[in-house]
């Protein structure tokens, strides 16, 4: 299983469009080196991403 893929090869296992999964990388601070993004970092800051977006509702 490879580790370091390309934008595009990333965004297939992803099921995300490739400039969703660039965007992501510069949003997240996710190196792009040699047009080689590592998954392991890119999943572990989407799981860290999702969960500081979640809020926590307020009881009616």
């Amino acid at each position: 299983m490879a580790n370091h893929l390309t934008p595009t090869e990333l965004a297939d296992e992803m099921n995300m469009k490739r400039r969703e999964v660039i965007s992501k990388c510069m949003e997240m601070g996710v190196p792009i080196f040699n047009g080689r993004i590592d998954k392991t970092l890119f999943l572990s800051n989407l799981r860290r991403l999702g969960q500081g977006q979640k809020t926590p509702q307020a009881a009616a």
